[in-house]
């Protein structure tokens, strides 16, 4: 073949127009009328400038005559491949031609139009374009599997009231299906009678299917690694987070705890003030709220907080942490020491915490721990609804088919931390808690002997003998909690005395000593505090038991009648009977008589 003629089957390697079917091209392409040049099957843009001269090589014009059309030929629209032919088109992804024709300023309904997918769709990677903040240009630049990944990272799964009934009925859906003869088609008839606001058929078909696709769990990873709610695995990050004092102004760091439960990857995290033994305890029976059950083997790290001596083969547990494992009934597990390899996915957790909450939290000041922890709860739920790479799940669906129906159920009330100490009990009959600088009564018999005090945020209970002896709720600060029986009588008396238990008193010796005694502490007679005449009724009652009842009631009488308040005055008008006698009617005077002792009146003339 001559060098003209391969000049000339440049563009004949389809067969001529009058063969190919029309409709095999674009009908734009269609040329007008019939020629002998087989290049008119082919768009404008690419035929040659001189169609008689076959040497020259083919041009194509900078500018194409059908500007849409052309370019939708090239990317998209006609997309076939021929093996003879120079230049094949690759096919590109549809997240390239959204980007390629949003730089050719086509609008977003035009782009769903041509590339025939949901105007929502365009819409959506037009926005993750923005907010990228890269060009069009690098993003073409990047492979198709790279594209993908960044523009469809994974999404938070649904969020809407409806799920979050339908996770709670799930495990009565699963019995109903494990029923002979139960189809999915009556589960979702007797839901929907129960909420007629729910998803339809087709999407509650969809969540049950991926609850139970979830429930089968990985074939090759974790199956036979992990076993649902066997493990809990803790620990704490290494950064921290922060926020603003709003009284001081000052800039307070925390603690941000982790926790994974290691058979699905299933997440917490709180932010606590500081890696204390409270602190810390508090964090886990957090989190089993958050989960809502218990595992049955807690693997921590070797901090004091949980350890008190670590060991390769018999570690120390800290006391604190052992009480708790015998509420909640779990055993704690710490990891080797120096080398904390049986932990590895926490410590990816907490890489994936970085990312997912400390890297979008950077920017945002916090004027509380609580408002800390409310948004980092958030994130957190968005991390565990995000869909896991190489599974068709996320962590929360994955959680709830397979992992909360295996563990504990969470014991009745909420646990609070013990401590403990051990002291003698005072010569007072107290014990002090030296913490708090507060003490608490035990009775008066158990003066001088060792006395054992267990006590939380709330309680306070002390034992004498391996007996409890006193339960008190626990005060902060200085003082003294006391229980009256636990006091002798002698003692108990005085802290019994008031105004109300002297007028009792008094009425039930005589009624005219009541009303004495009553009028003695009338605020209307005096301003004085009541404590004042506390020991005038001592007195009193002391001079009842001497005296003469009646000579006694008289006194009370003539004191009331004029006044007379005072304990010692009380006591010689009722001893010298100065007042008393005058109850007792008048008579006249007795007339003398004459005698001779007498000296009369004359005497004085």
């Amino acid at each position: 073949m001559s060098k003209k003629d391969t000049k000339k089957t440049f563009f004949r390697t389809i067969a001529p127009h009058k063969v190919i079917d029309q409709s095999f091209f674009p009908e734009h392409t269609h040329p007008v009328v019939g020629t002998e040049f087989a290049g008119d099957s082919f768009p404008e843009h690419i035929h040659p400038h001189l169609y008689r001269n076959y040497l020259i090589s083919p041009l194509f014009r900078s500018i194409p005559a059908h500007f849409l059309s052309m370019r939708l030929y090239l990317c998209f629209k006609n997309n076939f491949k021929c093996k003879d032919m120079a230049g094949t088109i690759v096919s590109m992804s549809a997240i390239k031609q959204v980007l390629q024709m949003h730089q050719w300023g086509y609008t977003n309904r035009c782009i769903a139009k041509e590339i025939g997918i949901d105007k929502g769709t365009v819409n959506k990677y037009v926005n993750i374009f923005k907010a990228s903040g890269m060009s069009i240009r690098e993003l073409l630049k990047m492979d198709d599997p790279l594209l993908e990944r960044k523009f469809n990272a994974g999404n938070p799964a649904y969020t809407d009231e409806r799920m979050k009934v339908f996770l709670e009925e799930l495990p009565m859906y699963l019995e109903k299906l494990g029923h002979k003869h139960v189809t999915r088609f009556l589960v979702w008839q007797e839901y929907i009678k129960m909420h007629p606001d729910g998803y339809g058929k087709s999407q509650f078909f969809f969540h049950l299917k991926q609850n139970l696709v979830a429930s089968k769990g990985p074939t090759a990873m974790l199956t036979d690694t992990y076993v649902p709610g066997e493990k809990l695995y803790v620990d704490f990050c290494g950064d921290h987070l922060n926020y603003i004092d709003i009284d001081t102004g000052e800039v307070i760091k925390c603690e941000v705890f982790v926790a994974t439960l290691p058979c699905t990857d299933y997440a917490y995290a709180i932010c606590v003030p500081s890696q204390k033994v409270e602190d810390f305890l508090h964090a886990i029976r957090m989190c089993f709220e958050y989960i809502g059950g218990v595992p049955k083997i807690l693997v921590t790290d070797n901090l004091k907080s949980a350890v008190v001596k670590p060991d390769r083969y018999e570690p120390k547990i800290n006391k604190a942490l052992q009480d708790m494992g015998n509420f909640y009934h779990f055993a704690v597990i710490p990891c080797n020491p120096y080398s904390p390899t049986h932990k590895a996915l926490v410590e990816d957790q907490v890489r994936l915490v970085y990312r997912r909450i400390y890297a979008k939290l950077r920017d945002r000041q916090f004027y509380s721990i609580e408002a800390l922890n409310k948004a980092v709860w958030g994130l957190l739920e968005e991390h565990n609804r995000t869909r896991m790479q190489k599974r068709q799940y996320s962590r929360e669906e994955h959680f709830h088919a397979i992992e909360k129906a295996a563990l504990q159920p969470l014991p009745e009330g909420i646990y609070e931390m013990k401590c403990y100490a051990d002291v003698h009990v005072q010569r007072n009959g107290y014990v002090e808690i030296s913490k708090d600088k507060h003490n608490y009564s035990v009775p008066y018999t158990m003066v001088g002997k060792k006395a054992r005090i267990i006590f939380t945020r709330s309680i306070v209970k002390i034992y004498v003998d391996s007996v409890c002896v006193a339960t008190h709720r626990r005060t902060y600060g200085w003082g003294y909690t006391t229980v009256p029986e636990h006091m002798a009588s002698n003692n108990r008396i005085i802290l019994e005395r008031s105004p109300q238990y002297y007028m009792e008193r008094a009425y039930n010796l005589s009624h005219d000593f009541g009303l004495y005694v009553t009028e003695l502490f009338s605020s209307k007679r005096s301003s004085n505090p009541p404590e004042i005449y506390y020991k005038t009724c001592n007195l009193m009652i002391g001079l009842h038991k001497k005296y003469d009842d009646k000579a006694f009631d008289a006194t009370c009488r003539d004191c009331l009648k004029n006044g007379v308040f005072s304990g010692r005055r009380f006591e010689n008008i009722l001893k010298h009977k100065i007042m008393y006698p005058c109850d007792v009617p008048n008579l006249e005077a007795p007339v003398p008589t004459n005698h001779g002792n007498m000296r009369g009146t004359h005497y004085y003339q």
